[in-house]
């Protein structure tokens, strides 16, 4: 679904009006007609107030344009529920729930996330504890919170 789209859905579903949407963002009402017509985009800091508003990540509102993943554990995001939030509620795209909550990692260190995995994590292929550690180790060094 285009961004356009999306707003607008999230707009009607929240009972609200582009005057009213418009309030609440600091914006005018033409400015949410142009958003909802695909004429234009609002900012980034206008991006953050919509999400903060309709309770979306700005991937949501984008149209889920990027699959995310928590840079930690490298979980697929692909439902805001499952993306962390920072202390104030809003949403860090960069995290799952597990890994970052509040403002706080979970996991801090790379080897206590392998730990935990290596015990959590279901081994169909019967690999010995070893190899598991070495192949999580691999699969997290490739992600941004651990490079």
């Amino acid at each position: 679904m285009e961004m356009k789209d999306t707003l607008k859905k999230l707009r009607e579903n929240h009972h609200l009006t582009q005057d009213q949407l418009a309030e609440r963002v600091m914006v005018t009402r033409q400015a949410v007609s142009r958003w909802e017509n695909g004429e234009t985009q609002p900012g980034t800091e206008t991006l953050k107030l919509l999400s903060k508003e309709f309770d979306v990540s700005i991937n949501t509102l984008l149209g889920s344009p990027r699959q995310l993943i928590c840079q930690c554990c490298g979980m697929p995001l692909n439902e805001d529920i499952l993306i962390s939030r920072e202390s104030d509620g809003s949403y860090n795209e960069d995290y799952c729930k597990w890994c970052f909550t509040d403002g706080e990692f979970a996991y801090q260190s790379k080897e206590s996330l392998v730990e935990y995995l290596v015990g959590h994590m279901p081994n169909p292929e019967h690999l010995e504890e070893e190899e598991r550690r070495i192949q999580f180790d691999s699969f997290l060094s490739q992600l941004k919170h651990w490079k």
